[in-house]
């Protein structure tokens, strides 16, 4: 029976969305953003296992462009376009998932205050404190370092938001306590999801003046999906799902049998331990955010690039590991081009390589297909509403 790897690059979008205009950073739309794109234009990283799947090629695709092979692929590439109105982790994770989401998520003003006096009233309520400090858009790094101190001379909780639909909180794990901030997101998650806000986040940090940290003790409160996913799909079936990283918050758990937290570099140690212990049948999802988190939403090509870098060493060993009948996919949920103008998420499309299904371009397709494609391999009976990019009748071409 197949196994199926599913690895999301928290925001490795390869520019080409057909709507970009209709999503902004600041004043200025996200047209002509391409993230791994200008990456290579940026800082040429050095990719071989990546291109080998067909990157480069999945890349000039999205741009409706077509690069020639000049050496054998080992894998299939093409380029996905999402259907949701939004640029944001729910939407595109959901959507490869194969859910689109049905609603319009609700975003908070960028103006200071950014929240209404009854939210932060509560906030504090739960809280037991007097008051929140923050109460605007902000980097969380930044935030962190600006107001940790009054913090923890105070108690309050820090509370910002950004241009995604998310509430978010900081506090540190001493002064304040773990326990007790993760009490209050979960405690006030449900009155932000009827408001369909995508996301509370715990933002958990440690140190002391001029040294904090954010830990990995990250957790996301999400509004749960509006139908089953392929992780609900394969769970259904007898098949053993495993979430890696913040896929389990992502999908608030449902269709998840274990779970793994931590930093990039230990995820990735779990995922080459899935590749050797696995079970036939088996689903793993992975997600890899310090992409997004520390060189994209920082503006640091430099740094998206040696993070491009590692991931594809590792992922020259995943590839040795894989089994005869493996599918192993690698994809991302939305772009964040360091090189664009403002710090947030740009629309674009995601590119889509696959090993362990032949040679050759699959095309553009939907995100939506991401899950249909996997759930065929696994022989699953719901396919969702994608279309499977894996049968002979889809493939464009094969350069075998």
């Amino acid at each position: 029976m197949s196994r199926a790897f599913l690895i999301v690059l928290d925001s490795a979008g390869i520019g080409g969305a057909p709507d970009a205009a209709r999503f902004f950073n600041g004043a200025l739309p996200d047209t002509g953003a391409n993230t791994l794109g200008h990456i290579y234009q940026a800082a040429a990283p050095k990719l071989p296992h990546l291109e080998r799947l067909g990157l480069r090629q999945a890349i000039a695709l999205a741009a409706g462009l077509a690069l020639p092979v000049t050496e054998p692929l080992q894998g299939r590439y093409g380029a996905a376009t999402e259907q949701s109105l939004g640029k944001d982790t729910p939407s595109g994770h959901w959507e490869l998932a194969g859910v689109p989401v049905p609603w319009a998520w609700h975003y908070f003003p960028d103006t200071t205050p950014a929240f209404a006096p009854d939210l932060t009233a509560k906030v504090a309520r739960l809280a037991g404190t007097e008051g929140t400090l923050g109460n605007c858009h902000a980097s969380g790094t930044k935030i962190i370092d600006a107001l940790a101190e009054e913090h923890i001379r105070t108690g309050w909780p820090i509370c910002y938001t950004s241009a995604d639909s998310v509430f978010q909180i900081a506090a540190h794990e001493t002064h304040f306590g773990l326990e007790r901030l993760l009490a209050l997101c979960a405690a006030l998650a449900p009155d932000l999801h009827a408001l369909k806000v995508g996301r509370v986040i715990a933002r958990p940090f440690r140190g002391a003046a001029g040294h904090y940290e954010r830990t990995k003790n990250r957790r996301d409160y999400a509004i749960a999906t509006p139908a089953p996913t392929l992780l609900d799909w394969a769970q259904s079936e007898g098949r053993q799902t495993h979430a890696i990283g913040k896929i389990s918050d992502i999908f608030s758990h449902r269709g998840i049998d274990t779970a793994s937290k931590g930093r990039d570099t230990e995820l990735m140690q779990d995922l080459h331990a899935r590749l050797l212990s696995a079970p036939e049948g088996s689903l793993t999802f992975a997600n890899f955010v310090e992409f997004d988190t520390n060189y994209g939403h920082r503006r640091d090509a430099t740094g998206y690039a040696r993070h491009l870098e590692w991931f594809d060493k590792e992922l020259g060993a995943l590839l040795a590991a894989l089994k005869p009948d493996d599918l192993l996919l690698v994809t991302a949920d939305h772009g964040n081009d360091p090189t664009w103008h403002g710090s947030d998420h740009t629309r674009e499309r995601v590119p889509v390589l696959v090993a362990g299904a032949g040679q050759g371009e699959i095309g553009q397709c939907q995100m939506i297909d991401v899950a249909a494609s996997i759930a065929a391999h696994l022989g699953l009976n719901q396919r969702g509403s994608g279309v499977s990019f894996l049968s002979s009748a889809n493939r464009k071409r094969d350069t075998r």
